[in-house]
């Protein structure tokens, strides 16, 4: 994977020249002088539209994150709902604790001993997934224009999120082993120079979304190490730890410190997204913290949907039902692998996860994968350009490719597909000569299967 450019280290905008002549109003928008500053960074995708295109049954999306949750036991989940309702109605369709479920709360500490973490119920925070937990700590650590250091590319709904509240991203190198410590050490001490110390550090070690990568343990000791000494809070955002295709999922970066790391975890990629139950891990100090943010954001998490996942883990073999994923998704990244190995053209390279949803392709100079996607849908094939993990626009040669949703037999046909655009776009630059790079900046806001 290639370093970022120096582009792809200027911050998201606190304000600008353009601002007054957005405050000018429009005809579809009467209230633009009145909106808060921060909705400046809230823009929404300029390619959205593509996608409601691509959600056609005849376009093989390899763009989506959703799950695949066909071979959940949808009859014993549906008695064990039925049941709570009736027996439970009366608690679970109430107001619950802003903290959270307690009952849940000590299972999750269960869960997380499978990632070597050994927790008290009591700093855990249910959140409604993980994504209101990247809300909350962004919510309660960052002032505008404070710094974040993540990976180059990084997870498009905490860019999203770090744009709402005016942080200044800075993106930090990664390559096949996650991300490269004497890169960060190199990138703390370039903003000490310039008298900033980021807030905290945002990661993904296990299954990279949407690289694809895995720190290795070294690596992590190390990053963990240097975070540390530089007094950065890190935080660790595992929703794929335990979908690992070979051994024991990967130890956390908390398990070897209870300070210093906030770790975040869903059941989203476990059991059920829909049900959007996650949870953040936190010192005691900052979780005080966090749920007086939760409180004043949603109240308290759903408890119905808690005493669901709850229930589940009670009553049901989640732990098997993991290991069905993990072969699922296991024959799905197998099926990528092979049909990218076999179909795509030289000069294109690829990540080869052991775990987790993703493949992070890079084509050859002169390719711009935001320009390209039109061309792709036209040929029934859909993904996520590289310039929606990069805070200004870098990754115009990538792209994200996911295999988690389709089945073995899409996946190599949507492969088939995107080679021969890929190979269209080639044959153009060797004859007219490589296009103008996009240099537009990332994603906008994504919805939530494009995550």
């Amino acid at each position: 994977m290639s370093p970022p450019t120096p582009d792809a280290q200027r911050p998201f905008p606190v304000a600008g020249p353009d601002r007054r002549a957005l405050r000018h109003g429009s005809r579809l928008d009467s209230y633009v002088d009145r909106y808060a500053e921060r909705t400046l960074g809230m823009t929404a995708s300029q390619i959205r539209a593509l996608f409601a295109v691509a959600s056609r049954p005849e376009v093989v999306s390899l763009a989506g994150g959703m799950p695949t949750i066909a071979s959940l036991p949808l009859d014993v989940i549906g008695d064990q709902i039925a049941h709570l309702v009736r027996e439970e109605g009366q608690s679970a369709l109430q107001y619950g604790s802003g903290q959270g479920d307690p009952r849940l709360r000590e299972q999750i500490t269960e869960v997380m001993r499978t990632v070597g973490i050994n927790a008290h119920p009591d700093d855990v925070v249910v959140t409604v997934g993980s994504q209101q937990a990247l809300d909350l700590v962004t919510r309660i650590f960052i002032d505008p224009g404070d710094t974040i250091l993540v990976e180059a590319p990084s997870y498009v709904g905490a860019l999203s999120t770090f744009r709402s509240y005016q942080a200044s991203v800075h993106h930090v190198q990664m390559d096949d082993h996650g991300l490269v410590p004497a890169a960060l050490r190199e990138a703390i001490a370039a903003l000490a120079s310039s008298g900033t110390r980021p807030k905290f550090l945002y990661t993904i070690p296990n299954f990279h979304n949407p690289a694809g990568v895995t720190q290795t343990e070294q690596r992590r000791r190390e990053v963990l190490d240097i975070a540390l000494e530089a007094d950065i809070l890190v935080l660790e955002d595992d929703p794929y730890g335990m979908l690992g295709f070979d051994g024991e999922p990967p130890r956390a970066m908390r398990a070897d410190t209870e300070d210093g790391v906030i770790y975040l975890g869903s059941f989203s990629k476990t059991f059920a997204p829909g049900l959007r139950v996650g949870w953040a891990l936190a010192p005691h100090a900052v979780r005080e913290k966090l749920v007086l943010a939760a409180e004043a954001s949603v109240l308290c998490p759903p408890t119905m949907n808690q005493r669901v996942v709850s229930n589940y883990l009670e009553q049901s073999d989640w732990l098997g039902q993991v290991k069905v994923f993990r072969e699922l998704y296991r024959e799905r990244r197998d099926a990528m692998l092979a049909a990218l190995d076999e179909q795509f053209p030289p000069g294109c390279h690829w990540t080869r996860p052991e775990g987790g949803f993703y493949v992070w392709l890079t084509m050859p100079e002169g390719l711009d994968s935001q320009a390209m996607l039109p061309r792709a849908v036209t040929d029934r094939v859909a993904y996520v350009p590289g310039t929606a993990f990069y805070a200004d626009g870098f990754g115009s040669r990538s792209m994200r490719l996911s295999y988690c949703f389709p089945t073995p037999d899409r996946i190599r046909e949507g492969v088939r597909r995107l080679a021969g655009v890929i190979e269209a776009e080639l044959d153009l630059v060797h004859t007219f000569g490589p296009g103008h790079l996009s240099g537009r900046a990332g994603f906008g806001l994504p919805t939530p299967d494009m995550t």
